[in-house]
């Protein structure tokens, strides 16, 4: 057996003013062959799973391209085209070949190519005809008809924030490694659930929904199971929920199984659906709360969908009612990351924070601040595996009352990112724990590692690329049938 595995990841924000170019990629990773050498990242977890699982059978391993860029619009097509023929021509050297196993993200965007996932696997499986394709996805993913026929298996990370991006990974390589012995026949269906909302998982009704549909995958003739949840802010006509089902040859099981999920999902829609705060709102529920931390999650500035990381809608907000003990990040301004470089630790200067990439930034802050430390080469965790941050900057406004807990302290970045977790904040010499207030720029994946230490989370619905109303987004490509934006979808 030989096996080719290769790497090709962003999530794209049709709605985001950030194009995705090469440089974008290269801020984030690109590997030429050589991911499963490096330490594993979030991205090449899997790539390096399903090397030590193949070479441990005895097998031949090809490995191609690892490319990722973190979320923003969409791709240059260019770009696209250059990795995608890099891909292809791997896989030509590497002929012939048993088994194609792809980590994507399954949102991706390019000029002229709506759906570059299937675009992609079907290439693919025009060079390998015989082979067996497995793909893992991001339940953030438009699930196309390409990528239903062209691939044999498809499998979405269960969890919301994502941290079984390894067990899902294991998965797919045991399913496509029994097809290609011949042992199953892996078929695939899937189910329209005319759904557009956020579905996070790490508790209530959708932690029982995942867990029941985790079950059902021991049931006679089930392979796999997954819900792809669709990325809201990609504008394509397959955006939505879709309940996907892998059996062993039986495609009239595969179309029920999948159908029963999906319809389980619309009879809990109501309960799973999460009702967001404006920021006074927010801020007016954070008073009422006497114990800290307070996680506020500015979830219309997360990078990883595709927003610019610099809004300054909640932070001006707290300075304007004069809150105190805040740490808040992260923001993207390389800028200032620069300016404060020079400057050098322990300089108190007058900044400009945030608000550089348009209006769906906000406005400057003019602030006066202390550089407390300048750390780079730094990563934060997300479930096991890292992810960079680049250069970080702690920066420190007095609030004048000689209790530095009681200071607002910010971290800013040059690696456009979300906050996933406490240590981004830590590792730099802040006490997240003895702070009131903890702003992360994130909308839910903050709280695997945010959710241990909070006293409450509040979510946010601030301007921004990614606002969850999801009533409103403005498709011009996605049809407008779908819940909560119409009542009944289905009539």
């Amino acid at each position: 057996m030989k096996t080719f595995i290769a790497c090709l990841a962003t999530e794209t924000n049709s709605f985001s003013p950030l194009p995705t170019s090469y440089a974008s990629f290269d801020e984030g990773m690109i590997h030429h062959g050589t991911a499963t050498s490096s330490k594993p990242l979030y991205w090449t977890g899997a790539m390096s799973l399903w090397r030590k699982e193949a070479e441990a059978r005895g097998w031949d391993v090809a490995e191609s391209l690892a490319a990722f860029a973190q979320p923003s619009g969409p791709t240059l097509r260019k770009v696209y085209e250059q990795f995608r023929d890099e891909i292809l021509a791997d896989l030509k050297a590497a002929m012939p070949v048993d088994i194609v196993l792809l980590q994507l993200h399954g949102a991706m965007i390019a000029d002229g190519y709506p759906d570059c996932e299937g675009d992609l696997i079907a290439h693919i499986r025009a060079l390998a005809p015989d082979a067996k394709i497995g793909a893992l996805l991001d339940p953030h993913c438009h699930l196309t008809e390409v990528m239903l026929t062209k691939a044999d298996a498809l499998i979405c990370f269960k969890e919301y924030p994502h941290i079984d991006i390894l067990d899902r990974g294991a998965e797919l390589f045991a399913l496509i490694a029994d097809a290609a012995e011949g042992k199953t026949n892996p078929v695939m269906r899937d189910y329209d659930c005319r759904i557009v909302m956020a579905m996070p998982t790490p508790e209530g009704p959708m932690r029982d929904f995942v867990d029941a549909m985790s079950a059902r995958e021991t049931e006679p003739g089930i392979l796999s199971l997954s819900l792809a949840h669709g990325f809201p802010w990609g504008d394509h006509e397959r955006t939505g929920a879709r309940a996907l089902a892998i059996t062993d040859g039986d495609p009239a099981l595969a179309e029920k199984i999948a159908r029963e999920i999906g319809e389980k999902l619309w009879a809990e829609k109501e309960a799973i659906f999460q009702k967001v705060l404006t920021i006074d709102e927010a801020l007016d529920l954070a008073a009422g709360h006497n114990q800290g931390p307070i996680v506020l999650a500015d979830m219309s500035d997360n990078a990883g969908g595709g927003a610019p990381g610099d809004a300054t809608f909640v932070l001006r907000a707290m300075l304007d009612r004069g809150l105190t003990s805040v740490v808040s990040g992260l923001y993207w301004d390389p800028q200032l990351v620069r300016l404060c470089q020079d400057a050098g630790e322990g300089a108190t200067l007058p900044v400009r924070l945030g608000g550089k990439v348009g209006p769906m930034s906000g406005d400057p802050l003019d602030l006066t601040v202390t550089i407390k430390r300048i750390v780079p080469g730094l990563a934060q965790t997300f479930g096991t595996l890292p992810v960079e941050l680049g250069t970080s900057v702690w920066l420190s406004i007095d609030t004048g009352t000689n209790d530095p807990s009681e200071n607002i302290d910010i971290v800013v970045n040059d690696i456009r990112t979300q906050t996933f977790h406490p240590d981004a904040f830590t590792q730099i010499g802040i006490d997240v724990q003895g702070k009131r207030h903890v702003v992360v720029k994130s909308s839910n994946h903050f709280r695997a590692g945010f959710a241990p230490i909070a006293s409450v989370i509040i979510p946010i619905a601030s301007p921004g690329a990614i606002t969850p109303d999801f009533t409103a987004i403005p498709y011009k490509i996605r049809s407008l049938n779908y819940w909560p934006r119409v009542e009944n979808p289905f009539a």
